[in-house]
């Protein structure tokens, strides 16, 4: 009698234990679905700190995530390109996804770079941003080994059957060595539901056009170029993953949600003002002067990862000049 009666309680604590995981999982769908759809605007490339020893300073990190909620930012990408994350191990990727989902805390979507060129490290990166509770994942073009066409579709193709939260693709050939065509992304959206949108950083704005005219209902066009988002945002992209929103994200945020609402003036004008800080943002290869400018800011250590360095003496002078006409410093 007692064994038959502690089967039934059993039965039923693990059946509501079960309900609770399927709670917990399809809420989690559901707010990623709508922290995407939602997804408009100024997108930070968050930079990785270091400290004086040359290890990543944690709390500089918590320091300008919430700098950068509270100034408007719409979402934060961890471990992308700006981060300096070939210069990082993955233990050190792995804590900071982790560290960025824990503060942010669900107020704005966490996007986490999980890419590489090998194709199961970028599905083992990707798995541990979802199981991490990133909202979405941000997976470049396999750099080095510059595969083709059939190659590029069946690495995408494999990670988007691995995870279920949203994947933007992310073309940026000066780095890579290859590119995302058009008509690949387009083709790869309408294959899999998860593939949610793209970071098109080649320059081109032909492949601006091209994707904004083909692409399927909900599919995101980020722009991956800071200096290009303004006009790229009229013709109806959603916005920019941004290295300048380091260090004027308010700003930034400000220009983009007038150039996505066909503001247009007011659009022009903060564009023209800021246009030659968004020059400077490329002087040298990024990072390097969006750090050098948020050190002069006070807001972390001038510290690189050889092989990058600090920023040459006259280029630097330049940079600190603008940010004194536009009273950053």
């Amino acid at each position: 009698m007692y064994k038959n009666k502690y089967k039934k309680i059993e039965k039923s604590v693990l059946f509501n234990n079960y309900l609770l995981f399927l709670h917990t999982f399809l809420q989690t769908i559901i707010l990623n679905i709508m922290n995407f759809d939602d997804l408009q605007g100024s997108i930070v490339a968050i930079v990785t700190p270091f400290n004086e020893c040359g290890q990543i300073d944690y709390e500089k990190f918590d320091e300008l995530i919430e700098w950068q909620i509270m100034q408007g930012t719409k979402g934060v990408v961890v471990c992308g390109t700006t981060a300096e994350t070939p210069a990082m191990s993955e233990s050190e990727c792995d804590m900071l996804i982790r560290r960025a989902v824990l503060i942010v805390n669900g107020r704005v979507p966490v996007i986490a770079g999980s890419g590489s060129s090998s194709t199961q490290e970028s599905i083992n990166y990707s798995r541990f941003a979802e199981n991490e509770g990133a909202d979405a994942i941000l997976v470049v073009s396999p750099y080095y080994n510059r595969p083709t066409i059939k190659g590029q579709y069946m690495h995408f193709a494999e990670i988007a059957q691995s995870v279920s939260i949203p994947i933007i693709l992310y073309n940026v050939p000066a780095r890579t060595g290859s590119t995302i065509p058009y008509d690949l992304a387009i083709n790869l959206a309408n294959m899999y539901s998860n593939i949610r949108g793209i970071k098109e950083a080649s320059g081109s704005f032909q492949t601006f056009t091209h994707l904004l005219e083909n692409r399927p209902a909900g599919f995101k066009v980020f722009s991956g170029d800071d200096f290009l988002s303004t006009a790229v945002n009229l013709m109806g992209a959603d916005g920019c993953i941004s290295v300048i929103a380091n260090i004027i994200p308010k700003e930034f945020q400000e220009m983009m949600s007038a150039s996505i609402n066909a503001e247009t003036a007011k659009a022009r004008s903060l564009f023209f003002k800021y246009k030659k800080l968004l020059e400077l943002m490329s002087i040298e290869t990024n990072p390097i002067p969006v750090k050098t400018a948020l050190a002069a800011m006070g807001k972390i250590n001038e510290i690189f990862r050889l092989p990058l360095c600090e920023m040459n003496t006259d280029n630097k002078k330049l940079l600190l000049s603008e940010m004194e006409n536009l009273g950053l410093l």
